[in-house]
């Protein structure tokens, strides 16, 4: 079962370049592709269609005190101080890491409105909450820092499917703004849109004119669409690493702040400039059936790969070795059918290059 070749030109180079981002001193580089046959939205979208999507796969966390950021500064990938200073954006992107330097938890870090001090509300995958809770309780000690959980509150994506993925869209007003704890650009890519967090009884639409609401599993698709991992089966815990997951494309590092949890290994890889495999969007030819976990990929000549992640339908991430990111990949079903697969680079990864 074949797909279409791989486009000629996706490739420009495979390789890591350091280089600076607004917010962070340091990050590191990318492969770049000139070419992506399906990181974009449906064609079939109208321009500057609003879209609310639930995530009830995510959950919150609320974190507020004086000792809130040198808590959190010890334990996450990202400098605290950003979220602190005025003017810039009240949304943050980060891991947690345990001291092998591999990925426990990704999470996004939201500026509270009003709070003494800095407080903060800290989203993660929904299935890891209490793990997180823990974790965050561990490290606690004396701290003057509180930690609850949030069920009363939910978190949306809203969506602008524009036919073009390089036109940024102005963030939507809202009719009652002062019913949002949250409204920020997502800060892992503008493709990704806004994070809006509400009580569980507001309803977007009543903030958000003119909006419809979508179906999660629209949502997860785009994500797939255009290479954006989120929550344990796209990182699994304990396994991902982070500079492979592209967390310095993602602005979620940060190479200047000082020590935290697995900052050693993740420091030590950056300052190799040594990536050789990346989680990159790729399609199937067809929806996998049973595949639990990791799943093994193979070139034609049965070279490994890397290993399948997740995915919805014939969209998902791999983790792929980018020596064989060109070619056509296998991996093998648990009914012992072989399905293909093509990566692709995703549109908003950076485009400074550095050929190996």
């Amino acid at each position: 079962m074949g797909l279409v070749p791989f486009t000629r030109g996706v490739f420009t180079c495979l390789g890591v370049h350091a280089r600076k981002r607004a917010g962070l001193p340091a990050a590191a580089a990318c492969l770049r592709g000139n070419n992506n046959k399906y990181s974009q939205s449906a064609d079939s979208h109208d321009p500057g269609k609003l879209v609310c999507y639930p995530l009830p796969h995510r959950a919150l966390l609320k974190i507020h005190g004086t000792d809130t950021s040198p808590f959190l500064q010890g334990l996450i990938t990202n400098d605290m101080g950003l979220l602190e200073e005025p003017g810039n954006a009240a949304a943050m992107y980060a891991h947690m890491l345990n001291v092998q330097g591999r990925t426990l938890y990704d999470v996004m870090l939201y500026r509270m409105k009003e709070a003494e001090g800095l407080g903060v509300f800290l989203e993660c995958d929904t299935t890891v909450h209490d793990s997180v809770l823990r974790h965050l309780r561990v490290y606690k000690i004396r701290r003057k820092v509180s930690i609850s959980p949030c069920p009363e509150l939910s978190v949306w994506a809203v969506l602008s499917l524009q036919n073009r993925p390089d036109q940024e869209a102005g963030q939507p007003e809202l009719s009652a703004p002062e019913k949002a704890l949250v409204w920020e650009a997502d800060p892992r890519t503008s493709q990704m849109g806004w994070r809006l967090v509400l009580q569980r009884e507001t309803d977007p639409l009543d903030l958000i004119v003119p909006c419809e609401k979508g179906d999660t599993e629209e949502y997860q698709k785009h994500r797939y669409r255009i290479g954006v991992p989120e929550g344990v089966k796209d990182l699994p815990p304990g396994v991902a690493l982070p500079l492979e997951s592209n967390l310095v494309f993602m602005q979620g590092i940060s190479f200047s702040k000082g020590c935290y949890i697995g900052q050693e290994l993740t420091a030590r890889t950056h300052h190799t400039g040594v990536v050789r495999k990346r989680l990159m969007p790729v399609r199937l030819s067809s929806p996998p059936r049973g595949l639990q976990g990791e799943t093994l990929l193979q070139t034609q000549s049965g070279k490994a790969a890397g290993k399948h992640r997740a995915g919805v339908g014939e969209l998902g991430l791999s983790l792929i070795r980018t020596a064989h990111a060109k070619e056509m990949l296998t991996l093998k079903c648990s009914d012992d059918t072989t399905v293909t697969l093509e990566a692709s680079v995703p549109d908003w990864w950076p485009k400074d290059v550095k050929v190996i």
